[in-house]
């Protein structure tokens, strides 16, 4: 009897992890970015600041239940802000775009509601973790007419995350090199394709090597629009 039970039991969970299994999948995505850095203590951000960039990468959808599910991912995303005043046809006229560009992986756990047999809607949120690895600082402008401009790569300090007092590499004009913080997460999800929005709220701070109180409210916020397919 205790026999057939275990028996019973194991063709069950077998049954079980299968259909989980051909659920799981791998997904391609990419969209449009929409970055900016907060100003203040309350995380507040000047719309004007705002700087269009990129996301492109791969992410997994793991089923914890027929509801839940765990979403890795591994992204190759732009971050940033600009800074302007004037236009371009004023006598004096200043632009000052920061771009950096990181490698991010995010881990999002995410709620499905049916809507027909394979199409949900999701929500959910998680935690992420970034590394600098590109990007640029770009300046343009004008003085009593005079053009000028500057481009040049952004320099990231070498930190170790695990140290807190002491940051190695910092110093003036040079961004950390480890950004992390929190998700949110909502979309659409078919068969074969979804559409995603999604929120990354940093924590960490962005200038390296400054005890400013300003600079330490200088933090990461991104707006993303993203279409994924199903590989």
């Amino acid at each position: 009897m205790i026999a057939k039970r275990l028996v019973y039991l194991f063709v069950l969970g077998t049954i079980s992890v299968n259909s989980f299994a051909q659920e799981e999948a791998a997904w391609l995505k990419g969209g449009v970015n929409f970055a900016n850095v907060s100003y203040n203590s309350k995380g507040e951000v000047d719309d004007a600041n705002l700087l269009t960039s990129f996301h492109v990468g791969l992410m997994a959808d793991l089923p914890v239940s027929k509801v839940l599910a765990i979403q890795p991912g591994l992204f190759f995303t732009g971050k940033g802000s600009k800074i302007q005043s004037g236009s371009p046809s004023d006598v004096n006229y200043y632009k000052a775009t920061t771009n950096p560009l990181y490698v991010e992986l995010p881990i999002n756990a995410v709620v499905k509601l049916p809507i027909e047999k394979e199409s949900n809607f999701f929500f959910g949120a998680g935690p992420y973790i970034a590394m600098g690895v590109g990007g640029k600082r770009k300046i343009e402008g004008k003085t009593l007419g005079l053009a000028f401009s500057n481009n040049q790569k952004i320099e990231y300090s070498n930190d170790d995350p695990t140290t807190f007092k002491t940051e190695e590499g910092a110093g003036l004009g040079v961004m950390r090199r480890f950004d992390y913080g929190l998700n949110g997460t909502a979309g659409f999800q078919l068969k074969n394709m979804l559409i995603a929005l999604n929120y990354g709220y940093g924590l960490a701070k962005l200038q390296s090597g400054t005890n400013s109180s300003e600079d330490n409210e200088n933090k990461h916020r991104v707006l993303s629009v993203s279409i994924g397919f199903k590989l």
